[in-house]
Parts: structure tokens; C-alpha cells; sequence
């Protein structure tokens, strides 16, 4: 939660800002890019209460991190502003299913008799992730560039498949173990 939250924050908060000055882009059309990045949620979590019939949590989350990445290649392209568009909503319709995905699949990971304590300290770490990480990229945009920006969502990104797949690793042998 902390990964993801971090990522969608930094991703929207960011977004008007790296168009504008990365990019070139006049300050409305920037501002109204970023919030296709939240259409692209919408839209995708729409669309991902369908799939969901047929596919896993873990496959869900998979999946969106899969869509993340391609948004994030995307905006990495130094082609013209319309592949950073596409990338952005894409973005956001990567990050659709992770949210609801991961709350679902806290018994299964966990327990049911754990599961209200863990999404307790998920959101936690969701507040924690979407407080600090947005201002920290501004101050490394500050310092260094903001032209950082995919890079640093990359980087997140990174993290978070890093984490969940350590998760759904422990527990798949934590279920072979106690049958």
C-alpha cells in the first residue's frame, strides 16, 4: 500500500508540473492531462470489476503493475506529447485494479482473523506513502530536475513488484506448509 499510494500520488500530483516544464506543454492542456491519469482509474476499475470474474487478485495486481510500467515506458519516450498522454492513462488504468485488489486478497494472505488488524496498518502505510513521497520527489525535482519524474515512478514501481511478489511468495510456501 505504501508503494502504490506513493506512485498514484507522486503520478497525479506531478504530472501538470513534468508536462509543463519537461514538456513544453501549455499549463491548462498539462492540467487536464493530469486528470486523465484519473480517468484512466476510473475507467480501468470499471473495466477490472468484469475481469475480476475470471481472474486472481495476484493476477489483477500483476497485471496492473504490467499496465503501469507501459504508461511509465511511455512517458520516458522522448516522441511527441501525445505517446506522454497515452501513457499517463494508461498509468491510471494500471493502477485501477492494485487498490482493491490487495484489500481483497488480505484474508487469503493473512487470515481472516488477522485481516482487520493488516488492512488497518495498509491504510496506514497508504496515508504514510501519499504524505511523504509526492513532497520528496518535488524536492528532488527541486535540486536535481523534474525531468526525474517516469524515472522516479519507475523506481517506485520497482519497489512495490519487488514487495508484493515477496508476499505472494511467503504466502504460497506458507500455505504448502500447512498441508
Amino acid at each position: 500500500f505504501f508503494c502504490y499510494c506513493s506512485l498514484e500520488m507522486t503520478t497525479s500530483m506531478w504530472a501538470a508540473s513534468y508536462c509543463t516544464i519537461n514538456r513544453g506543454i501549455d499549463a491548462e492542456t498539462a492540467a487536464t492531462w493530469a486528470s486523465l491519469f484519473y480517468i484512466g482509474i476510473t475507467i480501468g476499475r470499471f473495466i477490472c470489476g468484469f475481469i475480476t470474474i475470471w481472474v486472481n487478485d495476484r493476477n489483477m495486481i500483476r497485471l496492473g503493475q504490467i499496465l503501469i510500467a507501459a504508461g511509465v515506458i511511455l512517458m520516458m519516450l522522448p516522441f511527441n506529447n501525445t505517446i506522454l498522454l497515452i501513457g499517463l492513462i494508461t498509468a491510471g488504468v494500471g493502477c485501477a485494479p492494485i487498490y482493491p485488489s490487495i484489500i481483497h486478497e488480505t484474508p487469503a494472505n493473512f487470515g481472516p482473523a488477522l485481516s482487520q488488524s493488516i488492512i488497518g496498518i495498509q491504510m496506514a502505510s497508504a496515508y504514510v506513502g501519499t504524505s511523504f513521497i509526492p513532497p520528496l520527489f518535488g524536492l528532488i525535482a527541486d535540486h536535481v530536475s523534474i525531468a526525474l519524474y517516469p524515472f522516479f515512478i519507475a523506481l517506485i514501481l520497482i519497489l512495490m513488484v519487488i514487495m508484493s511478489e515477496q508476499l505472494h511468495r511467503k504466502t504460497v510456501k506458507s500455505s504448502k506448509d500447512l498441508v
